[in-house]
C-alpha cells in the first residue's frame, strides 16, 4: 500500500489484513521502490500524487527493476485521460478517491485470481486465543468459544491488528458495514461481551486505549 494520507494507508491495511492478506505500507515513492525490491509483492495500490516521485514514474522504476506485480492505482484524478493514461503506463486497475474499501478488497482478489494466486486460510492467534476465519471457531485456551456472528467479526477486527490500536471509526467501519452511522457506545457493548466470554482468565489480551480505540496484544 502506497499513500503519504496515513489515514487512508490505515484504513486500507487493515481492511485487507481482516481478510487474511501479508500488507505492508510505504509513504513515498523511493520508500515503495525499495519495499517492492525486497518483498517481490503480488499486488501493490500505488497512490498517483506522492510527495516524492509520481506514481507513474513509480510503476516505470518498479517494471524497470523487474517487478511483475499487479499494480493498481489509487488517486483523487478521475479523469478519462488519467484512467487512460494509468492503464497505458502498466497499471492493472485504477480506483478513484474516495472509494468503497468492499470493492477495493474484491479489486485485489481479482488481481490475485489473474495471477494465478490462491488465498491460505486464514487463522489469527494471540498467546492461548485462537481464531480460524474459515471455520468460524474460536479457542481460548483449548476450549473452543461460543461467539455470535457480531462478536466474531469485532474479534477478527482486533486480531487481524493484533499488536496494534484499532480507532472505534475503523471498527464500525468494519463490523457494523461501512455506512453504518451507528454510536461508538454498541462497540463497547460488544466489547464487554468478548472481555466476558474470552478474556474472564489471566493473561488479559483485549485492551482499551482511553480516547482511540482498542488493541489484542500479547502480553508483557
Amino acid at each position: 500500500m502506497v499513500d503519504d494520507e496515513e489515514n487512508i494507508s490505515f484504513l486500507v491495511t487493515s481492511a485487507l489484513r481482516l481478510h487474511g492478506y501479508r500488507v505492508e505500507s510505504a509513504a513515498t515513492g523511493a520508500e515503495a521502490v525499495a519495499l517492492a525490491v525486497k518483498l517481490d509483492p503480488q499486488v501493490i495500490l500505488l497512490d498517483v500524487q506522492l510527495p516524492d516521485l509520481d506514481g507513474y514514474e513509480v510503476l516505470k522504476r518498479l517494471r524497470a527493476g523487474g517487478c511483475r506485480a499487479a499494480v493498481l492505482f489509487l488517486t483523487a484524478r478521475g479523469t478519462t485521460a488519467d484512467r487512460v493514461r494509468g492503464l497505458t503506463v502498466g497499471g492493472d486497475d485504477y480506483m478513484v478517491k474516495p472509494f468503497a474499501l468492499e470493492e477495493l478488497v474484491a479489486r485485489v482478489q481479482v488481481a490475485l485470481r489473474r495471477q494465478g494466486t490462491e488465498l491460505p486460510p486464514v487463522r489469527y492467534e494471540v498467546a492461548d486465543l485462537v481464531l480460524d476465519v474459515d471455520a468460524h471457531r474460536v479457542w481460548r485456551a483449548g476450549a473452543e468459544v461460543s461467539l455470535s456472528a457480531t462478536e466474531f467479526r469485532l474479534l477478527e477486527c482486533l486480531m487481524s491488528n493484533a499488536n496494534r490500536v484499532v480507532s472505534r471509526g475503523v471498527i464500525l467501519d468494519h463490523v457494523w458495514a461501512y455506512d453504518f452511522g451507528g454510536e461508538t457506545a454498541i462497540i463497547e457493548s460488544f466489547i464487554s461481551n468478548l472481555r466476558r466470554k474470552v478474556d474472564a482468565t489471566e493473561p488479559r489480551l483485549i485492551h482499551t486505549v482511553r480516547g482511540v480505540g482498542y488493541s489484542v496484544r500479547e502480553p508483557s
